[in-house]
């Protein structure tokens, strides 16, 4: 029974689910398109994320297994409020922010600009964020390319800047995408010693991850999704299993 109301929880979801509208444009050549101009282009509906429930407590580090393909981005970027939900309840207690290379950030801006603006989404005031500013860039290892639109970033640096971002203005709700596999060694090293220290601690983490070492290491629970469904929400040691054998 799913609890809507219980503020124990970080985020509570019934029933949610999302089909994508995708159109088909079958016109290859230019005989093709200029004999079909008239003609409207096939729409073809996809169910990316069949109907899920689910509720993630405070303070919870929970991992999120699945093959490519099964709808884990879908969910994630439902659960941080980037995709509307089709149908069902949700409910998010709390300030969220997605890493997965730089999703939420505009890759038109600088980094300077990208940090004022994800930092008072997270809710915090100008004057805060001036404050955080350079221990920011710092921790991202950015200070030379501040002022450079992240378009020209590679993906480690993007993802130093959201990891970066999401440290030290404070997110309560953190979904991390493979984290602990982009940037280089020493960022590794760096986001595993955050990632562990007290600074963690009060946080809700959804952790997607391929590494099993990880999931184990930092989960308690796990869900493992398939095909759009999640077919487990549980003990991370079960969801390891039916997510090894989903791969052989």
């Amino acid at each position: 029974m799913i609890n809507m109301e219980n503020n124990e929880f970080a985020i509570v979801a019934k029933n949610i689910s999302k089909t994508f509208h995708i159109t088909e444009d079958s016109h290859n050549t230019v005989k093709q398109r200029l004999f079909n101009l008239f003609n409207s282009p096939k729409k073809k509906k996809v169910e990316v994320l069949k109907t899920v429930s689910l509720e993630i407590k405070k303070g919870e580090c929970i991992g999120l297994l699945g093959r490519n393909g099964c709808g884990k981005s879908t969910l994630v970027k439902l659960l941080s409020g980037v995709y509307p939900i089709d149908t069902g309840y949700l409910k998010i207690n709390g300030s969220t922010m997605l890493m997965n290379l730089g999703v939420g950030m505009s890759h038109a801006l600088t980094a300077r600009e990208n940090i004022y603006i994800s930092a008072s989404v997270l809710g915090l005031r100008i004057r805060e964020v001036d404050a955080i500013f350079d221990q920011i860039v710092e921790f991202a290892e950015l200070k030379e390319f501040v002022d450079t639109k992240i378009k020209y970033y590679s993906s480690g640096m993007v993802a130093r800047l959201g990891f970066s971002i999401a440290v030290n203005a404070g997110a309560d709700i953190m979904f991390l995408d493979e984290i602990f596999a982009v940037g280089d060694m020493k960022f590794q090293e760096k986001a595993i010693k955050v990632f562990e220290s007290s600074w963690i601690e009060g946080k809700t983490v959804i952790l997607v991850s391929h590494s099993m070492d990880v999931i184990k290491k930092y989960c308690n629970r796990a869900i493992f999704m398939k095909n759009g469904e999640i077919l487990f929400i549980g003990d991370a040691e079960k969801a390891i299993e039916m997510y090894t054998e989903d791969n052989h």
